[in-house]
C-alpha cells in the first residue's frame, strides 16, 4: 500500500504558516512589554499627531495622486509594449508600425497632460 505523496504547494503552504505562526509567537515573547505614552501614540509621516485628524487635505495633494497614477498606468502600458516590440515572439512585422504609431501618440497626448498640469501649477508647491 503505497502512502500518497503531498502536492509540494501544501508543503510550502505548511512551511509559510508554520514561519508566520512562529514569528509572531517570538515578537509576543520577546518583544518589549513597557508601555508609555509616546510608544501608545499614533505615528504618522514623521510628525506628532496634533488636532484633528478629520483635517481636509489640500486640493494639491490629490492632484499628485491623480498624475502618479496616470502616469503609472503609462508604464503598464508601455512596458509591454518595450519588450515585445522588437521580439520575434512580439508584435508581427506586419504591425509593429501601426502599433509604434499608437504608442507615439499615446504618449503624446501624456506629455499634453503633463505640460497641462504643468502650466497649471500642479508641481508648484507653496
Amino acid at each position: 500500500m503505497d502512502i500518497p505523496a503531498l502536492p509540494p504547494l501544501l508543503i510550502y503552504g505548511a512551511i509559510l504558516v508554520g514561519f508566520v505562526i512562529t514569528n509572531m509567537v517570538l515578537a509576543h515573547l520577546l518583544g518589549p512589554k513597557k508601555k508609555t505614552v509616546v510608544k501608545d501614540m499614533p505615528y504618522e509621516s514623521g510628525m506628532d499627531p496634533v488636532g484633528d485628524a478629520r483635517q481636509p487635505f489640500d486640493v494639491r495633494f490629490y492632484l499628485v495622486a491623480i498624475l502618479f497614477l496616470v502616469f503609472d498606468v503609462e508604464l503598464l502600458f508601455l512596458y509591454p509594449w518595450a519588450v515585445s516590440a522588437y521580439s520575434e515572439l512580439g508584435i508581427p512585422k506586419e504591425l509593429r508600425d501601426a502599433v509604434f504609431a499608437v504608442m507615439v501618440v499615446f504618449m503624446a497626448t501624456l506629455g499634453l497632460a503633463w505640460v497641462y498640469a504643468l502650466r497649471k501649477g500642479v508641481f508648484r508647491w507653496r
